[in-house]
């Protein structure tokens, strides 16, 4: 099912109506609007996690395993029912099928963001993580192509330049949720109309690299 953004304001009033929680329209949108799953993902409390694992190895960060995923297209209507069987879950987004993701220090996407703005390169969703990280949404791949597309460009070690891709297999926690109890992830630069359509990574790279290298230094 696809939204206009004339359907998107018809979302957030009727959901103020009916009094959905803000995570089920946050579902609504990521699902319906950008074309992005979405999996209910665990809540932390004073270190404990909801998924009831004493041992859980990443308390809040991590998707609910038992929970069923919302794919692409999912509605308003789907979204209130997976949450009311797991009230208070966050929005977890699975990054692999969609996009990928290119993981920095805020401090460092914050600047390299601003820099990227300027020079009116194409970019996508940015988020900010309540500890300390920025995650740029990318095209699908980059993740994978990522350590010889810094090679290429002379940055032999990608981990000293604290920046790493994000691929199939992991999993972001989206705004406005909770994450590991710290508090909610932010947008840095929310959807915009072509959300649906990540950027390439490689014009990204060559700014990410070069502002997180000297964050480091």
């Amino acid at each position: 099912m696809e939204f206009t953004i004339g359907g998107i304001r018809e979302i957030r009033s009727g959901a103020r109506r009916r009094g959905r929680s803000s995570e089920c329209t946050a579902v609504a949108e990521f699902t319906g609007l950008w074309g992005w799953d979405v999996v209910p993902g665990a809540r932390a409390s004073a270190g404990a996690c909801s998924c009831g694992r004493a041992d859980c190895p990443a308390p809040g960060a991590h998707p609910l395993t038992f929970a069923p995923r919302l794919s692409a297209g999912a509605t308003l209507d789907a979204a209130t029912r997976a949450w009311a069987e797991f009230p208070g879950a966050a929005v977890m987004l699975p990054v692999g099928r969609a996009f990928d993701v290119i993981e920095v220090a805020e401090p460092a996407g914050r600047r390299a963001l601003a820099r990227l703005e300027r020079m009116g390169i194409p970019l996508g969703p940015v988020t900010a993580t309540p500890d300390g990280r920025a995650h740029f949404f990318v095209a699908p791949g980059a993740a994978a192509k990522l350590p010889a597309l810094l090679y290429r460009m002379g940055w032999d070690d990608p981990s000293a330049l604290d920046l790493r891709g994000l691929g199939p297999g992991t999993y972001i926690t989206a705004p406005p949720s909770d994450r590991a109890g710290l508090g909610p992830v932010r947008w840095l630069r929310p959807p915009a109309l072509d959300a649906a359509r990540p950027p390439e990574a490689r014009p990204l790279l060559g700014t990410l690299a070069y502002v997180a290298h000297r964050s480091r230094a």
